[in-house]
């Protein structure tokens, strides 16, 4: 957050998925701000206007030209921090970490070190930069919001609900605020009150979109509820933005789906889908998947293996999203002795660090090269205390990050005695599923039809490579398989991560505490088929994925 007379220059960036857009910064002047140089401030008000016109390398250089003549200066700092944020978020939180040091009693800035360390799954330093702000400004509403998004993104919701009350205590109207405390809610399984505050935000005009997609997915529709109609005239006001429109678009297919109107139903998915303008290099996708393949070899990973730490407690839950991830976490995080994480970002940081992700053209081997003996055991410890964090006493510790199913040669080489539990489902089914919700921009190979069945089939290939590489390593978790036999693979479950059977794990919809997933209504209930070939309400609607798919449609 920047000085109010800076911050009405800063450029809001989209966020990562449908979120309410941020209140103004408060009126009130961070405290200890240093003397300025005139012309340091004009170049600074100069990068926040090329910012705002997305000309960030221009924006940058300004910055780093008052650092050459002012070195240390906070507000450039912090200026750079937020070019970074959506871009570089490592680069965003060195430059955040620099202001705080240069101005450590300026709340804004601990605020924003906060919230990148948030988004990037580092809940403990998230939790205590944005703690940090609130000791410097109690009233800070944008701090006790993201303090109570940090809570939700940890699973506590109960925490994070009187956060929440307290901001719209001091700002009734604050979009965050307002969507934060249904979401918490609904972690909670307290679906009527969520949908009450979401009803009031509808009401008051606030973050319509975001609100009416979360309203719709608080309950399973039987008749035609009014929002839908409100929904519909919505999406007639041509001052939409793409966003919005993709939100209210997901949200009437939701309903329809509800109601069995498929053919309507899947015009709003593909007219939500399109309006967010998402294109996927399926191309490139599949050379990365050819140089993993070709770099992770059996004998290369078993080589590595032996710097590896034993230890047993990581658990791993992949496969692609929307296959039974969250519920087979569930199950297993319902047994005492398991803790179940929710999806953690980390293994992708350290594989981005290395050089394993990225673009087909990065070359995979000499990245691979640079994972020493020591770097891998280094890398281990710290990714065991990062687990270790969560549950200290946990023997097994779930990670369900679905696209981790990327990284299954890497986690062999770091933890050689880590469970990889593959979920598995109805190739169409798992498809459309992912086609019918709005996901973030990481998964844009999702927003059509077509692109997503070649997707598929590149998840597809990589992990019958990893069966090879790690033979009988991998636990295959059909969600048929879940769904119609639920006791018996429950059973195989536990048994696979070493521990004795424990009744719980048959109740897990019972389980209190918070669940933070599109499948949280879901999830808590017992087990149900109506998912199952649930693709053939929409057979006619969706041939080219099918057709995509080829031999992997079981039709």
């Amino acid at each position: 957050r920047l000085p109010p007379a800076w911050a009405k220059h800063l450029k809001t960036r989209p966020a990562a998925k449908a979120i309410p857009p941020k209140a103004a910064p408060p009126k009130a002047r961070p405290q200890a701000s240093p003397p300025r140089n005139q012309a340091d401030d004009m170049l600074l008000r100069q990068a926040l206007e090329l910012q705002k016109a997305e000309r960030l390398p221009e924006a940058e250089e300004l910055c780093l030209k008052v650092l050459a003549r002012t070195p240390n200066h906070p507000l450039a700092f912090y200026i750079l921090g937020t070019l970074g944020v959506g871009y570089d978020d490592e680069k965003a939180l060195r430059y955040f970490a620099r202001a705080v040091a240069e101005e450590p009693r300026n709340p804004y800035y601990h605020l924003s070190l906060g919230e990148t360390y948030l988004k990037l799954s580092e809940f403990t330093p998230a939790i205590r930069h944005i703690q940090q702000a609130l000791a410097l400004k109690p009233d800070l509403v944008e701090a006790l919001c993201a303090l109570g998004d940090a809570y939700n993104s940890f699973d506590k919701g109960e925490m994070a609900l009187p956060l929440f009350e307290k901001a719209l205590k001091i700002d009734r109207d604050h979009p965050q605020a307002r969507i934060g405390l249904p979401e918490a809610l609904a972690s909670l399984g307290r679906m009527d009150e969520a949908a009450a505050h979401l009803k009031e935000a509808i009401a008051r005009r606030i973050a319509l979109p975001t609100a009416f997609n979360a309203l719709v997915r608080t309950r399973k529709y039987t008749e035609e509820p009014p929002e839908l109609a409100a929904i519909l005239t919505e999406l007639q006001d041509p001052g939409q933005v793409p966003e919005g429109a993709a939100a209210l678009h997901h949200a009437a297919g939701k309903v329809l789906n509800d109601l069995r109107r498929y053919k309507e139903a899947m015009d709003h998915f593909k007219q939500g889908n399109q309006a967010g303008g998402q294109k996927f290099d399926i191309g490139s996708y599949r050379r990365w998947v050819d140089a993993t393949i070709e770099t992770f070899t059996p004998e290369l990973v078993v080589s590595m293996a032996a710097y590896g730490n034993p230890s047993e407690v990581p658990v791993l839950i992949v496969g692609m999203p929307r296959s039974g991830t969250t519920l087979t976490e569930q199950i297993c995080a319902s047994h005492p002795d398991v803790h179940g994480a929710g999806e953690l970002s980390k293994l992708g940081r350290i594989a981005n660090g290395i050089g394993l992700r990225g673009s087909s053209e990065t070359n995979l081997g000499k990245s691979v090269a640079t994972i020493t003996s020591q770097l891998t055991k280094t890398l281990a410890a710290e990714h065991l205390a990062y687990l270790r964090e969560r549950a200290p006493a946990a023997l097994r510790i779930v990670d369900k990050m679905p696209h981790n199913f990327e990284l299954i040669g890497l986690v062999g080489i770091l933890f050689p005695n880590a469970r990889i539990i593959h979920c598995r489902r109805d190739a169409i089914d798992n498809c459309i599923s992912c086609f019918v919700l709005q996901f973030n921009e990481a998964h844009n190979y999702s927003a059509d039809l077509e692109t997503l069945g070649l997707y598929y089939r590149e998840y597809d290939r990589l992990m019958r490579h990893w069966r090879k590489v790690l033979p009988g390593r991998i636990f295959e978790n059909r969600y048929e398989t879940l769904i119609e036999n639920q006791e018996e693979q429950s059973h195989r479950l536990i048994d696979y991560l070493g521990l004795p059977w424990d009744e719980a794990c048959l109740r897990f919809f019972d389980r209190t505490g918070s669940v933070n997933t599109y499948s949280n209504w879901q999830v808590r209930q017992p087990i149900y088929k109506s998912s199952v070939k649930r693709w053939k309400n929409y057979e006619s609607e969706i041939r080219p994925l099918i057709d995509a798919l080829g031999d992997l449609a079981e039709t």
